[in-house]
């Protein structure tokens, strides 16, 4: 499952394809190198916000013809500015809204502030970021470094929801300056009871070789309450999902809640202590995964070949039937005689 995303690059001012900049994009091998680049780029961005041949979704693409759910991860560094100019080729009114970064009232997405796209229309929204400084009081305030995310504010009605549900969202990162970057991405929306608008087996199937660094994004839209769980894999509830040290306090996890608007991210070293094969990531509401919020994460050997029994794995996931498990019977309470 190809995932296109957008790196911005301070020397060339835009966004452009992970291919261009030597980085990660899915299938796309690089070294794991800390991120050094200048701070105050701006990196303009066109996007299309279009429907989907042969399906009921809208999503977000980097050219016409090319819209995706999830729509392409965005990424910038602390101190960077995003001008994204959203081309609107539907009917419908719509727009782009981020979580974490600095915007104004003109540049919010949301029709409180008058800012969209009507059918048709194009308009330009700056995204703004900024590294952590130090306040009063021995205190710092917060930059903008995380895993974030954009969605539509605007169809349907003033919160967006028709294009939520419909696939207008993706995935924003913002890197801090001598972060590790990662090998492959992967974004996963967690939205109503499907991942990325989709049920199992039509899930997507995401891919490694053994050892590759693997970053994933997590985010959720809807109206229940999940929870993320990656099998064989474990990672540090921070803001990488790495220790920064023996004596970094963060708790180690493999599996995480996340509820509606909210969003995280880490990365992992693909088999790492487990060896190749064939692992699940799904919700661990067991209502939500028996009615088809379950994918595969395939591992493959170190030269790319097909491990043993990974085939059988996929062809037994492929061939199971999704049904949400009957509630448990309540206990009838005890009447005294």
């Amino acid at each position: 499952m190809s995932r296109r995303h957008v790196l911005a690059s301070s020397a060339l001012g835009v966004g452009v394809p992970a291919a261009m900049l030597g980085l990660r994009g899915t299938g796309q091998a690089a070294a794991e190198v800390p991120a050094q680049r200048a701070a105050g780029a701006t990196h303009r961005i066109t996007m299309y916000a279009e429907a989907i041949a042969g399906t009921n979704m809208i999503g977000y693409g980097l050219a016409p013809g090319q819209a995706t759910v999830p729509g392409p991860i965005l990424e910038m560094y602390e101190g960077d500015t995003m001008e994204i100019t959203l081309v609107n080729t539907t009917d419908k009114r719509l727009s782009i809204h981020p979580h974490g970064v600095d915007y104004t009232v003109e540049n919010d997405g949301a029709p409180l502030n008058g800012s969209f796209n009507n059918p048709g229309e194009t308009r330009t929204y700056v995204w703004k970021s900024r590294e952590m400084f130090q306040a009063e009081g021995r205190r710092w305030m917060p930059g903008s470094a995380g895993y974030w995310h954009y969605h539509d504010h605007a169809m349907g009605n003033d919160h967006g929801t028709a294009g939520l549900i419909r696939g207008l969202y993706g995935a924003l990162i913002v890197r801090r300056r001598g972060d590790i970057l990662p090998r492959r991405q992967y974004t996963v929306v967690f939205n109503g009871t499907q991942i990325n608008n989709r049920l199992a087996p039509n899930t997507p199937m995401f891919e490694a070789n053994l050892g590759e660094r693997v970053e994933w994004l997590v985010i959720a839209h809807g109206e229940f309450f999940h929870t993320f769980h990656l099998h064989a894999h474990r990672w540090a509830d921070n803001r990488t999902g790495m220790l920064e040290g023996p004596t970094d306090p963060s708790q180690v996890i493999d599996n995480k809640d996340i509820n509606p608007g909210s969003s995280f991210g880490f990365q992992v070293l693909a088999g790492e202590g487990v060896g190749p094969g064939v692992w699940m990531y799904h919700c661990h509401v067991q209502n939500h995964s028996d009615g088809g919020m379950v994918g595969l994460f395939l591992v493959r050997n170190a030269d790319g070949s097909m491990p043993a029994g990974a085939q059988e794995a996929i062809d037994r996931f492929n061939g199971h039937v999704h049904t949400p498990a009957a509630a448990p019977a309540q206990a009838q309470p005890h009447v005294h005689g």
